[in-house]
């Protein structure tokens, strides 16, 4: 495969410590990008402690279409997502999670969608059926996404999936802070943009542990979650705008 110049997908991975999910993971989005035309896959690795940046450094030397960023030090999803979508050289970009909970098969059904919704659609977002986690982790999930839909009223099931499919302008116009991946839907709203939603199948992990815990996370993301809704509430109208030509009084 020739480097690509002007593919019509990026795909955006953040990593950290996930050495041994990077090459079934990568195998399994070149299969199911390969229909869709010309593709690349942007991988951000966010301050690992282990393998993850060789391996991607020899997965990458046979790749073209492989590019690898990393960060000196973990500055968390958010901000490896930002990274990877700065440098996407696509219009369109769709995000996953590196731990191989996510399954790729499901971009090219979101690509779809994003096209066939039109320019006012902002976001696809994946909503996970059949949650492989254990059962804390779903019961902290939903309790989590029913108090956000209380308060944001952003009309989507799960925030949480990682795979998202949108156009790169309207990621980049959206304001940045350190929780952004998850609170998406409820900011792309604010823009003026609709949502789509693809339903997809959790996995379990590949290999490994996760990065994230319970505690702390709980009381950023009340926090987060209060300054998003403050956001939304001091969103002002944007102001329609004609240009009138000369003579026109």
């Amino acid at each position: 495969m020739n480097p690509v110049d002007s593919p019509l997908l990026s795909v955006v991975v953040p990593v950290r410590n996930e050495a041994g999910n990077l090459a079934p993971l990568i195998a399994e989005i070149e299969t199911a990008l390969a229909p869709l035309g010309p593709f690349e896959i942007v991988y951000v690795n966010d301050g690992s402690t282990d393998g993850t940046l060789a391996e991607l450094e020899r997965l990458a030397a046979a790749r073209p279409h492989l590019r690898v960023l990393s960060h000196a030090e973990s500055c968390g999803q958010s901000a490896a997502v930002r990274t990877g979508v700065r440098a996407a050289r696509a219009p369109v970009v769709c995000t996953l999670d590196g731990d191989g909970q996510n399954d790729p098969a499901f971009i090219p059904a979101m690509y779809r969608e994003l096209a066939a919704m039109g320019p006012n659609c902002g976001l696809v977002q994946g909503q996970r059926l059949g949650r492989k986690d254990t059962g804390f982790k779903k019961f902290q999930s939903r309790v989590a996404n029913a108090v956000r839909r209380a308060m944001l009223n952003d009309g989507t099931r799960d925030t949480g999936c990682g795979l998202k499919c949108f156009p790169r302008d309207a990621y980049l116009s959206l304001p940045y802070f350190d929780a952004l991946h998850r609170f998406m839907p409820a900011l792309v709203k604010r823009e003026g943009y609709v949502i789509g939603y693809v339903d997809v199948v959790d996995r379990p992990r590949l290999t490994g542990v996760s990065n994230y815990g319970f505690f702390d996370r709980l009381w950023v993301g009340m926090l987060d979650l209060l300054g998003v809704r403050w956001l939304i509430r001091r969103r002002r109208r944007k102001p329609a705008v004609r240009e009138h030509s000369q003579g026109n009084h």
